[in-house]
């Protein structure tokens, strides 16, 4: 049987300094005889604003202490969360109604004029909240528990789009949170959701902790991914952050920390032999692991070079080193995700049949590639990022591409992405991230699709018009059929402009000592529905 490694004493004295334990946080007697839940998420948590930032580790944080009108359930049925709601026969009118006793966590109601702020802070964010706005007539509170959205044209899918668990949600917050000016911090951290933030107790970057709110009122209905009951039976959660994997392992083996989100795949033997704790896939669809191109400079301004970057790719060869086990990985070219309803990987190919090098070699010379130096970013500190650029820039050098691969912490590489300089300047060319499944299934809610230049679109800025009229498309039609055309097209244009490359779907393995039951399934880590044993 596998004995933990964290046994001696300078191991467990290095686990209780990641876990910010050393400085008496949490060993005071008033903590101790809480229930508190430690677990160690996927990155560490920096910025506070769910809605602003895209970052998957600020939307579970979100998930914590927001709500939302419409959760959606583990087979990704939209489902009533804080708002029930009726369509008129025109579908014009969507009525929302809030159920009772929902409260701020400074004790005030929460009132439609709050719903009406957040949806339109959202909408200044969110691919899906600007088609929404865009087509919208007017959005006006009916009383305090009513609110009414017209639309001026039908749009396919706005339940969905209000449902959607990332990449930004559509998160509740009061009136005068969602009301700052779009690009300034939030004042506080208030929300209505099932845990308080604990702002006294939260370091930047080392940890983040949570504490049940009491006056929370839970829906009857059973805890299905993001609907239903988030009922709290825990006290308090903390969030630390271990930047060394092996510390971390170390740690739920000797059962100093209680949750793994995402257990680093080469040390997952370690877990599985231990009989005290459970490892599970607990959302199905799982990520999709990408790369993006610089639109805004040479040589990736070029289409046709972007083409030969794509065609150079193994989907094989990534998966193999970033997963390895097959048991939680695919090859998938779909821009949609695999597994899902508008999934269709036609332009891929190559990318599922390992490469297209000779191809990629001709695009390459007929483009006129002058060896201009192509600058990739790696996180090296983030253990789902770390190898994607390392065998991409390996199928970049077999075809001609002069590479130059930068380490960086996750933090440097976040700033450095945002810039819109040259690489030669202090930007970069080529960046890479995993988005869930659940984000990207649809035109509408893929923050990569969006084409319309330095302004609106993601990192690397494309401007593609073919792009986004086909989304403007897809956004309008009311048919099942028409939705799947329309995403095949828009599959097709992706692929012909390199508009970023799928480098494989893969699944998360989440991990937690027994003492934990009734984990829930679904796209979000969540700790409400979870109890734990003393």
């Amino acid at each position: 049987m596998f004995k933990p490694l964290a046994s001696s004493r300078f191991q467990k004295k290095a686990i209780l300094t990641a876990l910010g334990l050393a400085g008496s946080l949490s060993f005071t007697a008033g903590v101790q005889a809480d229930t508190t839940v430690n677990a160690v998420m996927h990155s560490a948590l920096r910025a506070l604003d769910p809605v602003s930032s895209s970052a998957t580790i600020a939307r579970n944080h979100g998930y914590m202490i927001y709500d939302m009108l419409i959760g959606l359930d583990s087979d990704l049925n939209p489902q009533p969360q804080m708002a029930d709601w009726e369509i008129s026969e025109d579908r014009l009118s969507y009525t929302f109604t809030l159920r009772d006793g929902l409260t701020w966590h400074d004790g005030s109601a929460v009132t439609a004029d709050d719903c009406i702020a957040s949806l339109e802070r959202w909408s200044d964010y969110d691919a899906g909240g600007k088609i929404i706005f865009d087509n919208t007539e007017s959005l006006t509170a009916l009383d305090d528990k009513r609110f009414e959205l017209t639309l001026s044209s039908p749009l396919g899918d706005v339940i969905g789009l209000l449902s959607k668990p990332s990449a930004v949600p559509a998160f509740m917050m009061p009136k005068d949170v969602a009301s700052i000016e779009s690009g300034q911090p939030l004042p506080n951290q208030i929300g209505s959701g099932p845990f308080r933030f604990i702002a006294d107790e939260f370091q930047p970057g080392v940890k983040a902790v949570y504490e049940r709110f009491d006056e929370y009122e839970p829906r009857t209905e059973a805890p299905s991914g993001t609907a239903g009951s988030k009922e709290v039976f825990v006290d308090r959660v903390e969030w630390v952050h271990m930047p060394d994997v092996q510390t971390t392992v170390n740690a739920i083996n000797s059962g100093d920390i209680d949750f793994i989100e995402r257990t680093p795949f080469d040390l997952l033997p370690l877990l599985e032999g231990n009989p005290d704790i459970t490892t599970d896939v607990l959302d199905p669809l799982g990520m999709l692991t990408v790369a993006r191109m610089n639109f805004l400079h040479p040589p990736f301004d070029d289409p046709q070079v972007r083409r030969a970057a794509l065609l150079a790719i193994s989907q094989d060869d990534v998966m193999a080193a970033l997963v390895g086990d097959p048991r939680f990985y695919q090859t998938c070219a779909s821009v949609f995700g695999c597994n899902t309803a508008l999934s269709t990987e036609v332009g891929g190919e190559s990318l599922t049949s390992g490469g297209a090098l000779d191809e990629a070699r001709a695009l390459l010379q007929e483009a006129g590639y002058d060896q201009t130096p192509v600058v990739l970013l790696q996180p090296s500190d983030v253990a789902t990022l770390a190898p994607q650029p390392v065998v991409v820039a390996q199928a970049l050098r077999k075809v001609g591409f002069n590479v130059e691969l930068k380490q960086m912490d996750w933090q440097t590489l976040v700033s450095q992405r945002a810039s819109h300089n040259a690489s030669s300047e202090g930007g970069w060319d080529m960046i890479f991230t995993n988005f869930s499944v659940d984000s990207v299934w649809s035109p509408t809610i893929n923050l990569l699709l969006i084409a319309s230049g330095a302004e609106d679109s993601w990192f690397g800025w494309p401007t593609d018009p073919k792009m986004e009229e086909l989304r403007a498309e897809y956004a309008l039609a009311e048919s099942e059929e028409q939705r799947k055309a329309l995403a095949e097209a828009v599959q097709l244009q992706a692929m012909e402009q390199a508009t970023f490359i799928p480098l494989g779907q893969f699944q998360n393995v989440t991990s937690w000592r027994n003492e934990l039951s009734d984990v829930v399934e679904g796209p979000v880590p969540v700790f409400w529905g979870m109890h734990k044993a003393d």
